[in-house]
């Protein structure tokens, strides 16, 4: 682009000083100039602002009066945590409208600097009101709050569609929007590819088997209810009477070939014959049909599904990426997973997000040093990039978050094998330490022994690698030992496990015999297997919970309130 086209489309999208620079950036697409352009100066200079003229919209937050029957408002747009100041007078709009908080404005004014005010730097005197979006104080569900106030994370919960209006909530989409815009450039300056990978799957990655899964034969059921409850299916004496048809259909064939009749007589005789045999059919097909689900042998019959087999939502991409590292080197994919475990605790959820690189030649120590690189980027990322939305969840939610975030970013993480963890838990109960769970070597490690390790122990995170393959994956490698696999588990401070990975077993004998002694179905995985038969290469990837990052960065104690739309059983509305 030139640089007269440059400085048109900068002054197209900002708002212009005298020397022609532009200081204010306008939204893309909008004539609106975000709050944050305002209220977030660098320099802390505000006075260049003053005598601009703008347009802003967003919610109102509180409102209060001022002299001669004007209104504050504190405008809020997701931009940013902060509010700015609007004062409008009562020649303006009828400010009754005002006084209500969640009401959405959008207005005209000019930016001037309140004297005297400590707290406010900048604020908007209205020019003209633009919109009004009104609100009804007596159905509005989410209540004014004073500022020292938050609303209670339980209670916003139930109004999931207003609670990004919530400081909480808008300050947890910013950081997820900057985790994600982090895991994209740190990956992909790296050299992977990104790859989507399918929602449907009709293998379990985990071999949990605790799947959602993925069926049309419900409605069609009700479908098929409804329809024979209309037109129902022929009786046992229709189906007698086609065939009465079809054999004379076929007396008249036969009688015209041995006539020797014309070649027309016996075509039309014969098309006559084909028609009474497909009537026949559709009777004998309509027939069998039977309301509900079909079954077959004593249980459900798959094979008249969508996919002609159980398929399920889920649970990892993690094989599906193997199929493209084994092409293309390295690749990631970032999207969503499911697991149908009925869990209320605060650390579950049956819908939620997955980070998942995958990389050939590479092995276990590759995938720690890929892992560790990873999260410290996100953590510097955040303390580069939200600075303001950590100190909103330093004051109100842990203190420790920020100085959480600096440590992990700027501390070498401590590796130790799985047998090494078990024995400085097992050290730990016999100088005292209670633990909830018995803590013996083959045991699973729970979240307050992952707690201990980082926060107590080492006071830092800690890589846990070589696991007992009984209680990991079928597709991790399998040691020399036989005993254990190259798995690794990154623990954080605050969360406990927030990656698992591991290096994937290469070779075609061993995996193939880890899938028989898991008691899964080999042919759903054969196309696995011929990774393995058709150039095989060692090859490692982890996955880490998003939700579990947030949860991490923030200090929240609930994954509910790290996510969006948070799905738990019986709640997916």
């Amino acid at each position: 682009m030139a640089n007269s086209d440059s400085k048109l489309l900068g002054a197209q999208r900002g708002v212009l000083t005298s020397n022609g620079t532009a200081s204010i950036a306008k939204a893309e697409f909008s004539d609106i100039v975000p709050i944050r352009s305002i209220i977030v100066r660098p320099d802390d200079d505000w006075s260049a602002l003053a005598g601009q003229q703008v347009r802003v919209g967003g919610w109102v937050k509180t409102a209060r009066k001022g002299s001669k029957g004007s209104r504050f408002l504190q405008l809020n747009d997701g931009s940013c945590l902060g509010n700015l100041q609007v004062f409008v007078e009562a020649d303006k709009v009828d400010l009754g409208q005002l006084a209500r908080t969640g009401i959405c404005v959008v207005a005209d004014g000019v930016l001037k600097l309140p004297p005297g005010d400590k707290e406010q730097k900048v604020e908007l005197e209205v020019e003209k009101m633009v919109h009004v979006g009104p609100v009804d104080p007596a159905d509005y569900p989410l209540p004014k709050t004073r500022k020292e106030r938050i609303l209670p994370l339980e209670f916003v919960r139930n109004f999931v569609h207003l609670r990004p209006r919530t400081c909480t909530i808008s300050a947890v989409i910013r950081i997820r929007s900057a985790l994600a815009h982090a895991t994209h450039i740190f990956f992909l300056e790296r050299g992977f590819l990104n790859v989507q990978t399918p929602i449907m799957n009709c293998s379990d990655c985990e071999g949990a088997g605790e799947m959602f899964q993925v069926t049309t034969l419900f409605s069609e059921g009700e479908k098929l209810e409804k329809d024979l409850l209309k037109n129902p299916p022929p009786s046992e004496a229709d189906v007698e009477a086609a065939k009465v048809i079809v054999k004379e259909k076929g007396d008249v064939v036969a009688l015209l070939k041995s006539s020797k009749a014309s070649k027309m007589d016996i075509g039309d005789a014969v098309a006559e014959l084909k028609r009474a045999k497909e009537n026949l059919w559709k009777l004998e097909e309509r027939s069998k049909l039977q309301p509900g689900i079909p079954h077959k042998e004593g249980k459900i019959d798959h094979t008249r599904d969508f996919f002609g087999r159980p398929t399920f939502l889920t649970v990892s991409g993690q094989l599906q990426l193997e199929a493209y590292a084994c092409s293309l080197s390295k690749v990631y994919s970032f999207g969503p997973t499911f697991r149908a475990e009925k869990s209320h605790t605060t650390r579950h959820l049956a819908e939620f997000w997955m980070v998942e690189p995958e990389m050939a030649f590479a092995e276990l120590e590759d995938d720690m040093n890929c892992a560790e690189d990873y999260v410290k980027f996100m953590c510097e990322w955040l303390l580069e990039k939200c600075h303001e939305d950590m100190e909103f969840f330093a004051e109100r939610y842990d203190k420790s978050c920020i100085d959480r975030l600096r440590m992990v970013a700027s501390t070498p993480f401590e590796r130790i094998t799985y047998t090494e963890a078990v024995d400085l838990l097992i050290e730990a109960v016999k100088n005292g330490k209670g633990f909830e769970n018995h803590v013996e070597w083959g045991i699973d490690l729970s979240s307050e022994h992952e707690r201990y390790l980082t926060e107590v122990k080492f006071q830092k995170p800690v890589i846990v690698y070589n696991y007992p393959k009984d209680i990991k994956a079928f597709y991790m490698r399998l040691n020399d030992d036989s005993e254990t696999v190259a798995a690794m588990d990154v623990l954080v401070p605050k969360v406990g496990e927030l990656i698992g990975g591991s290096q994937r077993e290469e070779r075609f004998d061993v995996l193939q015999n880890r899938i028989l002694e898991r008691g899964l179905p080999v042919d759903l995985y054969q196309w696995y297997l011929d990774l393995r038969r058709f150039g095989t290469v060692k090859h490692c990837g982890f996955g880490l919970g998003f939700e579990r990052m947030v949860m991490f960065a923030t200090g929240l104690d609930n994954i509910k309130d790290c996510i969006p739309n948070p799905r738990i059983e019986g709640r997916a509305d």
